[in-house]
């Protein structure tokens, strides 16, 4: 049996850097004897990663924790960003931050805030596509709070949601940067379409394109094996996002969380259950692993190893 590992899967730049400041920043706090570094929330989509920062020194509270229960200890802020409202907190209450927002969700932070400035001045609308509730959509809502709370950003996760919109004002239309790039082109299109003016809409395309280059990517990789294994944990947005990919440029794929739950019958050409793989002679059955941008690089190597135990 051929086991190959995507190369380009695995953390993307945001998550590497989170991780590692994390790592650091625990390690520090734990030679000095002090209390555990706080995380608003899990810094990566994945548990078995989650469980190992944890045995580091690591302590995850929930997401909206109230900041005057956290007095005097250091919390971490994820690469997902957090609103202004939460850096005020934290000084009010004697909180020490450290900031691992990603940059380029940084980057989209403040043209989320110049945005609205911009709309608010001709009465516009300022809308994201992206999925309702994500820390990442939180924070980038959040932004505006000070002018007019969250309602003064509009989400939509599909056409259907863009019914809420008035077309006859200026609409500014960008995106979650881990968005599917084909499905946000849609629906500015749609915004597009609709509107009474096309000079009063702005589409700004701000997907990273370390994220939205790998379902092309991964459609690639999934096409040259027999069976693919997508290693994801249960509550990564971007997980189920590329799987759909993957599934859909090889049908013989499937998506787990680790080791434990691989089958042996997914690599067997003949065994009831599997895959029905083709009878190829004597060519060993190909098995790609790949995962998303929250998946560890040793997780998916424990996946690889385990598969390669598998007698044909």
């Amino acid at each position: 049996m051929r086991v190959e590992i995507d190369d380009r899967s695995g953390f993307c730049f945001g998550v590497v850097n989170a991780i590692s400041v994390a790592t650091a920043t625990a390690d520090k706090m734990r030679s000095g004897g002090g209390t555990k570094l706080v995380s608003l929330g899990d810094i990566v989509h994945n548990g078995a990663e989650m469980a190992r920062l944890e045995a580091l020194g690591l302590e995850v509270v929930p997401e909206d924790a109230d900041m005057a229960l956290l007095v005097g200890r250091t919390v971490l802020i994820r690469a997902h960003g957090e609103p202004p409202e939460t850096y005020r907190r934290a000084r009010e209450n004697g909180v020490t931050l450290i900031d691992a927002t990603c940059p380029v969700v940084e980057r989209l932070q403040k043209t989320v805030a110049s945005a609205y400035k911009k709309m608010r001045g001709v009465s516009g609308q300022v809308v994201i596509f992206g999925k309702r509730g994500h820390a990442e959509v939180r924070g980038l809502s959040g932004q505006v709070c000070a002018f007019d709370g969250n309602a003064a950003v509009t989400v939509v996760e599909n056409e259907a949601d863009l019914n809420v919109l008035d077309f006859t004002r200026p609409i500014y239309f960008m995106a979650q940067t881990t968005s599917r790039l084909a499905e946000f082109g849609q629906l500015a299109d749609a915004v597009r379409e609709r509107a009474a003016d096309l000079g009063q809409v702005t589409v700004h395309d701000t997907i990273c394109r370390q994220v939205s280059g790998r379902e092309e990517h991964l459609a690639e990789f999934a096409r040259r094996f027999d069976v693919v294994v997508f290693v994801s944990g249960a509550k990564s947005s971007n997980g189920r996002v590329l799987f759909e990919t993957v599934k859909a440029a090889n049908p013989r794929s499937v998506k787990i969380e680790g080791p434990d739950e691989l089958r042996p019958e997914w690599f067997s050409r003949n065994v009831a259950g599997g895959f029905m793989l083709r009878k190829t002679g004597l060519r060993e059955i190909s098995v790609g692993v790949c995962g998303a941008t929250s998946t560890p690089r040793w997780l998916m190597e424990q996946v690889a190893a385990t598969i390669v135990r598998y007698e044909n």
